[in-house]
């Protein structure tokens, strides 16, 4: 182990601040940083030698890399922590605007889902999968919703009915069907799970 990375690993375990999710992220950035600074050719700093060139060298690092503005907030709000705990909070500015990092976006108007092809879909073989992408489909199911799901348990009648143990979260939730085509897929899912799931 590199001095710096041994150096910034004692240092999380020396000051326990925040919660354990907190000190466990801060300490895989630090870890994360110190090791990019190595591969930027930084190679014999110690935790104390942070200066403001390694800052902005690391920066500069992140927006070739197309790094989000979220993860590079994080990255700088440990950046400021290490700095704070080895005496030198003027190293990092402390707005993120300084380094030109964006606001943070949190809600985004690109959807995410994609479109059932049905050229790609008849090319799986196993039937258990195919149905599978076919209920995502149908109701907007995730991933792991349809491969857990029970056809025959789920079928509330006018609703698809999603135990706790199926959904992220651990929530419970209902989905209308509202569709001929919906309560078809649904009818075929619990004729293939013949009572189990998928």
């Amino acid at each position: 182990m590199r001095d710096l990375n041994y150096q910034l690993k004692q240092l999380c375990n020396r000051n326990r601040d925040g919660s354990y999710a907190t000190q466990s992220d801060r300490t895989r950035i630090l870890s994360h940083v110190a090791n990019q600074l190595h591969e930027l050719g930084y190679r014999h700093m110690n935790a104390d030698s942070l200066r403001p060139k390694h800052v902005d060298a690391l920066i500069q690092q992140w927006k070739s890399e197309g790094i989000s503005a979220g993860t590079m907030k994080n990255r700088m709000s440990a950046m400021r922590w290490w700095a704070q705990k080895i005496g030198k909070d003027n190293i990092i500015a402390r707005d993120n605007r300084s380094y030109d990092i964006d606001k943070r976006t949190f809600v985004t108007n690109i959807s995410k889902a994609k479109t059932l092809d049905n050229e790609r879909l008849a090319k799986i073989t196993d039937a258990y999968t195919e149905m599978s992408l076919r209920l995502q489909s149908a109701f907007g199911l995730r991933r792991e919703e349809s491969i857990k799901i029970i056809p025959a348990w789920a079928d509330g009648g006018d609703r698809l009915k999603l135990k706790d143990t199926w959904t992220k979260g651990g929530k419970y939730r209902e989905i209308a069907i509202r569709t001929p085509e919906q309560r078809t897929v649904l009818n075929e899912a619990k004729r293939l799970a013949a009572g189990g799931s998928l």
